[in-house]
């Protein structure tokens, strides 16, 4: 629930353990507060009809003190208890001062309902926060409680938490998995909505990785557990979300600084309505000084002046970015990172595995005459199949299964540096680089050379036959993204990569990127960096996996890791993390920054100027404690709504 600590300041207990409390809590004050309203009611009416009973000052006191007492002692409760601790001015101390003095001079009605709308706002408050964790709750914390492990006896069903690494467990078509681990089964399509955000379903293949959390589409499969349940990514991820909450934005630490004085001043000038008048009494004999009335206006100060507005909503809007951005598969470490990332101008982003797909593709067949893609494809496949390189497998791996017969093969070799040789139906096969043709003196059209990507040539029985290129892809939503990146205020996008500078730059002119750099290690990545960062100008963030680009990460003023879900290196190094591998998701990441930021603006002006103008009323003695109340309590419920208003938004 909302508390008050000792600056005053509204903080969120996110303990699950009082969970079942806290609903018996708001249960009971929701309960009080209907008591409350039903006598502070029938006390209006009564006076209002002219009850004969109801017009002796002691029956009134009487009945009002009942109106008061439910939502009135747990506050002063409160209040003695701060005081205790030498936290003197506080919300509740401010509403106790009110309220006892609105008894005193007899405005019994709105003593008890300045304290009842005091709780009911509160009641509000509570009701916001916890939907906000129970929301990021329910999309992170996915973890079955029970988990079935395979034995030599059979299936049994125990506590995830008792389930140990190099167990077993056995996951059902519609169960989630328990425990982070490896696949047995040949394979399985698995629901990752829960942690990515990704509609599609992940097709998972045997000796592949598997997350807690995941949900098991169509099939029976079985996992091998590789990390207790503790330490799996997902309750890594959980642990980071709720530290997200301790590392509080300017704005909120500008609001914690400025409530320990704001306080306290306001309390001064309450009892300097009260004192000044009478002061001035005594030097000018025809005022008239009515000490009823001019504690009844330093009352209404008292009331408007309460900073709950403010001390609940604004980290209230930042626990709600933090929100809206998980359901979004992005992680902020915290309210600081959702304001630095819409100060941002610069975008840095590593090409492998950031804005290409990191695995490497056939891209396109180009025969000889007479020859067709698909023969030549199948050529070179079949050689390839017996090296274990990249490029091989990617070759190999674009060629159904069906289609690869062996029986012919034989006389396999392969030429470190240069490719694969061997005979096919006794026809002798080349597959490789420039070098290899170089070595047999088969000779090959001039333009392979100038091609940027990775070729693989071919030479039939000492003729060249065509090559194949292979490259890594980018991915789908790349050029989308570095669009989206513009139109967020993104000035200035560099992409930096230890690939072949022809390579890079031709990526980043298909991209629309306004600068490449290729050929670069990983201190050069640091260099370019610390080059861009000597413009103190520039709000820098850098996009990587997280892994090899963790020095640039550390050094970005917003260090984003892409996929960082398994990654201990993305979870410690980076800022932000985005939980898929979509580029997509760094401008989606700006807005929900710049979002958040307005929402909090917004409820800053709104809280300052509606006290600020009913403060100055109140001092005047134009505005009545009704119109403190709305200003206190009314600003506050507006508020709590603008900022869960972030957790519906669409980015």
């Amino acid at each position: 629930m909302a508390d008050c600590c000792n600056d005053g300041v509204c903080v969120v207990s996110a303990s699950p353990s009082t969970h079942t409390e806290g609903k018996i809590f708001r249960k009971s004050s929701f309960m009080r507060s209907i008591i409350s309203f039903i006598l502070l009611v029938g006390g209006i009416i009564m006076s209002a009809t002219g009850i004969s009973f109801f017009d002796n000052q002691w029956t009134r006191l009487g009945w009002y003190l009942v109106a008061y007492f439910p939502v009135g002692i747990p506050v002063l409760k409160e209040a003695l208890g701060a005081m205790r601790k030498k936290d003197i001015f506080n919300e509740f101390s401010l509403m106790s001062i009110a309220t006892i003095g609105a008894f005193f001079i007899g405005q019994f009605p709105e003593g008890v309902a300045v304290m009842l709308f005091y709780s009911i706002g509160e009641l509000f408050q509570d009701a916001a926060v916890n939907r906000a964790k129970r929301n990021i709750g329910a999309l992170l914390d996915v973890r079955p409680e029970k988990a079935s492990v395979v034995r030599d006896y059979g299936i049994e069903t125990v506590l995830s938490e008792q389930v140990r690494v190099e167990d077993t467990v056995e996951v059902r078509a519609g169960e989630r998995v328990p425990l982070d681990g490896i696949m047995l089964s040949d394979s399985a399509s698995f629901n990752t909505s829960a942690l990515t955000g990704e509609s599609v379903p992940r097709n998972i293949k045997k000796n592949e990785e598997v997350l807690a959390g995941m949900i098991a589409v169509d099939s029976v499969c079985r996992i091998k557990v590789t990390k207790p349940f503790g330490q799996s990514a997902l309750s890594r991820i959980l642990e980071l979300v709720q530290d997200a909450t301790e590392r509080k934005a300017p704005a909120e630490q500008f609001i914690r600084k400025f409530a320990r004085i704001y306080t306290p001043v306001v309390t001064l000038l309450a009892v300097l309505i009260v004192v000044l008048p009478w002061l001035w009494s005594f030097i000018n004999p025809e005022f008239t000084y009515l000490f009823s009335d001019w504690l009844y206006r330093g009352l209404v100060f008292l009331v408007v002046s309460c900073p709950c507005a403010l001390v609940i909503s604004i980290p209230l809007g930042y626990f709600g970015g933090i929100g809206a951005a998980s359901r979004q598969g992005i992680l902020f470490k915290g309210g600081n990172y959702l304001d630095v990332i819409t100060k941002i101008d610069t975008v840095v982003m590593d090409k492998t595995g950031t804005l290409t797909k990191g695995v490497f593709e056939v891209q396109d067949i180009v025969p000889v005459e007479g020859f067709s893609k698909d023969e030549l494809l199948r050529t070179v496949a079949m050689v390839e199949t017996q090296s274990n390189h990249p490029i091989a497998k990617a070759i190999v791996s674009s060629v159904p299964v069906v289609n690869m017969t062996l029986p012919y093969l034989q006389n396999v070799r392969e030429v470190a540096g240069q490719g694969m040789i061997g005979e096919i139906d006794g026809k002798n096969i080349l597959a490789g680089n420039v070098k290899l043709l170089h070595a047999n003196d088969i000779a090959y059209p001039a333009g392979v050379e100038t091609i940027p990507e990775t070729t693989v040539l071919c030479a039939i029985d000492g003729k060249y036959a065509g090559y194949i290129i292979v490259a890594d892809a980018p991915k789908e939503d790349a050029k989308m993204a570095v669009e989206e990146m513009r139109k967020a205020g993104i000035k200035d996008i560099v992409m930096l990569s230890g690939d072949k500078q022809a390579i890079v730059s031709k990526l980043a002119g298909e991209l629309g990127i306004d600068r490449a750099y290729g050929d670069l290690m990983p201190e050069g990545k640091v260099e370019k960096l610390e080059e861009l960062a000597k413009n103190g100008a520039n709000k820098i963030a850098f996009v990587g996996d997280g892994i090899n680009d963790a020095p640039v990460l550390a050094l970005s003023d917003v260090g984003i890791a892409m996929g960082g879900l398994g990654s201990d290196v993305a979870i410690e190094t980076a800022d932000v993390i985005i939980q898929t591998d979509q580029p997509i998701k760094i401008p989606m990441a700006i807005r929900i920054g710049k979002a958040t930021r307005q929402i909090v603006i917004q409820n800053i002006t709104m809280a300052f100027g509606v006290k600020l103008v009913v403060l100055i009323l109140g001092a005047g003695g134009l505005a009545t404690l009704w119109e403190a109340v709305f200003a206190d309590v009314g600003v506050s419920l507006l508020a709590i709504l603008n900022a869960i208003r972030i957790m519906r938004k669409k980015f």
